[in-house]
């Protein structure tokens, strides 16, 4: 690789297109199809993080509350999430994952190993390593 190649501006390019068709070819990879990316991860948050009211959720998903309040009205009818009185605030509800939610986010967190492991068999385990350190290195970057 250049030396031109690891300047900061070039590199950002080069690792902005590599990672977006790297997420988007990921989320191909899912459980099913009955259930949008957004919703997804918003799912996935829940199955993190814990239940939320509907406006930190919107919150951690950096969406405007209305756009959630759909998200959370599909995913509730789906049955992969369920609604609760706030404890303290009797105006606000609590989402939580049920188990069937709890299920989706596995089946696809496993279906998107998959794929990337029989990627990553492909390469030589010297590029693996490479990718091992990447990785490290873009855990610290997206850290803050």
């Amino acid at each position: 690789m250049s030396a031109a190649a690891c300047r900061p501006a070039a590199l950002a390019g080069d690792l902005r297109v590599s990672l977006t068709r790297a997420v988007r070819r990921l989320r191909m990879e899912r459980s099913s199809e009955r259930i949008t990316d957004g919703q997804y991860s918003a799912l996935a948050a829940l199955s993190n993080r814990g239940p939320m009211t509907p406006t930190a959720l919107a919150d951690d998903q950096h969406v405007q509350p209305p756009p959630m309040t759909r998200i959370v009205n599909a995913l509730a009818e789906a049955g992969l999430v369920r609604r609760d009185e706030h404890p303290t605030d009797r105006r606000q509800v609590v989402v939580s994952i049920t188990d069937a939610g709890q299920a989706e986010v596995r089946e696809t967190r496993r279906r998107r190993n998959e794929w990337l492991a029989k990627r990553l068999a492909t390469l030589e385990p010297a590029e693996r390593e490479v990718l091992a350190q990447a990785s490290v290195i873009l855990g610290r970057l997206t850290s803050s």
